[in-house]
């Protein structure tokens, strides 16, 4: 019976969704907010929060089990220092799912994954081109030669 076994498998094998759930695990705590695909991130939520919840225990035990999941140390230390220590009040709902757009290609829903308070660093806008009338100043126009034309002659002084 598949009683209250509502996630899917993503087409995946157990142990490259595993690897998979671990990788974008590790990127969203580090980013606080990654584009996936919709399964994706409906996938990711619940694996994600419970990381998070385990690590508002603030312990050595949970540090542990929070490694054996995300191996980059570095991404540990921000979940415990930062990410915990923001939600230490709440109780679940650490992340948000926010749709995006289809994908172009296939024509999958993509989705943003990111933690709810995060303060995501602003996009720098790119110098937009100049309009033709906000260019340099107009040249100045030279006659432009023709070829067989006479030469002009010197003006002379008198």
């Amino acid at each position: 019976m598949r009683h209250r076994n509502r996630r899917g498998k993503l087409g995946r094998k157990t142990a490259h969704r595993l690897m998979m759930l671990r990788n974008m695990a590790t990127s969203l705590f580090d980013k606080e907010r990654i584009m996936t695909t919709m399964p994706k991130a409906k996938q990711l939520r619940p694996f994600a929060e419970k990381l998070i919840t385990l690590a508002r225990k603030q312990n050595l035990a949970a540090r542990r089990q929070t490694l054996e999941y995300i191996t980059d140390k570095d991404v540990v230390k921000k979940l415990f220092d930062v990410i915990a220590k923001r939600y230490a009040e709440d109780k679940g709902g650490y992340t948000r799912i926010v749709a995006y757009r289809n994908r172009w290609g296939d024509g999958a829903q993509l989705a943003f994954l990111e933690l709810k308070g995060a303060v995501l660093p602003e996009k720098e806008e790119k110098p937009s081109k100049k309009k033709k009338t906000e260019a340099a100043p107009a040249k100045e126009e030279t006659p432009k030669k023709k070829k067989g034309a006479a030469k002009p002659q010197a003006e002379t002084a008198e």
